[in-house]
């Protein structure tokens, strides 16, 4: 059997970082899942699963950054005992980095790589929470991968256009599509995405419809699913691993689990609240805190309902932790009567 890496994205950029690498006697392949320190690949031969080499792993007790994660691009080895080990981790593209505080350190957990667009996956039902798609929408301009808003579940929204509009004002410069994988709302749309042999990276919560999602594109059944529990309207999901899907006709598509919390960095957060950050340039005072001062852009945009103060409320802490609970929702009003 053998696979050709062109469908999952692989170009003369990779293929001349792989030749910097200069180690003889490796070739490269893409991780599809890493299971406790054993990265699952996906190379010429087909599906491998390897282990990490010493220097490799020597290299990522110094960074963490530097352990592989599924997307990633790396140099493995065959061994004459059949063992098959991963070298080194070919230069990222683009990076899906979740900071994770604790009390006396701040590091990074890199949850996906070389993402050619990343999608925000947000249910209409129940409604859209406008807070986690800000924070997620941090993470994916951060990334350097192109921005989308997912909607799913559409077929169960009454007016979904209308709840797509509503979204679009928490994501500023980004598309936001209605999308259904029961009945075809939207997915032409998604599959430009994937077209060729480009990536597409899955950002949301448990019972966003990822899953069910990745299935409609694959035309199979490739990710198992649950029922969303009606009482408190979240879902339960079975995917508990980072998972790198390839699809029919090239291209791939990368789930992730379910994020209860998140954190994130400086980077994505101008962009995430870019009409914010507009608005504040033209604040009288340099230091201005958006709060009534003299000469306040920001909050006469308030005044004037040009801005709602939920969403300036969630800019100025962008760095909450549960992005699961505790945010203001869109009216389910606008959802079908069950």
């Amino acid at each position: 059997m053998t696979f050709d890496l062109a469908s999952l994205g692989w170009d003369a950029e990779f293929a001349a970082a792989f030749t910097r690498l200069n180690l003889p006697g490796t070739r490269p392949a893409r991780v599809t899942r890493v299971d406790r320190g054993i990265a699952t690949v996906l190379g010429p031969a087909g599906t491998e699963r390897t282990s990490m080499g010493g220097n490799h792993l020597l290299r990522a007790c110094r960074d963490p950054l530097l352990l592989p994660c599924a997307g990633d691009w790396v140099a493995v080895r065959s061994w004459p005992d059949r063992r098959v080990t991963l070298e080194n981790v070919l230069p990222r593209r683009t990076q899906v980095l979740r900071n994770e505080s604790r009390e006396h350190s701040t590091r990074g957990q890199v949850l996906a790589a070389n993402i050619d667009a990343l999608a925000v996956v947000e249910p209409m039902d129940p409604a859209p929470d406008l807070g986690r798609i800000e924070r997620l929408l941090t993470l994916a301009w951060e990334s350097g991968a192109r921005p989308v808003v997912l909607l799913t579940k559409a077929d169960l929204a009454k007016r979904p256009e209308l709840v797509a509009e509503q979204v679009a004002s928490a994501a500023p410069g980004v598309p936001v599509w209605p999308v259904s994988a029961r009945t075809g709302i939207g997915l032409d749309a998604v599959r430009e995405l994937v077209a060729g042999d480009r990536t597409l990276g899955l950002l949301g919560t448990s019972g966003s419809g990822k899953s069910t999602l990745v299935n409609a594109l694959a035309g199979a059944t490739v990710m198992t699913t649950q029922q969303i529990r009606r009482a408190d309207g979240r879902g339960r999901h079975t995917t508990t691993f980072r998972a790198l899907i390839p699809l029919p006709g090239g291209g791939a598509v990368l789930d992730t689990p379910g994020i209860r919390a998140v954190g994130v960095f400086d980077g994505g957060l101008d962009q995430a609240f870019s009409d914010i950050e507009e608005l504040a340039t033209g604040c009288r005072f340099a230091d201005c805190q958006h709060g009534g001062e003299p000469g306040c852009e920001v909050w006469a945009a308030v005044e004037n309902g040009e801005l709602s103060t939920r969403r300036l409320d969630s800019w100025r802490s962008p760095l909450v932790p549960s992005i699961e609970r505790g945010r203001p929702r869109i009216k389910p009003t606008e959802r079908k009567q069950s």
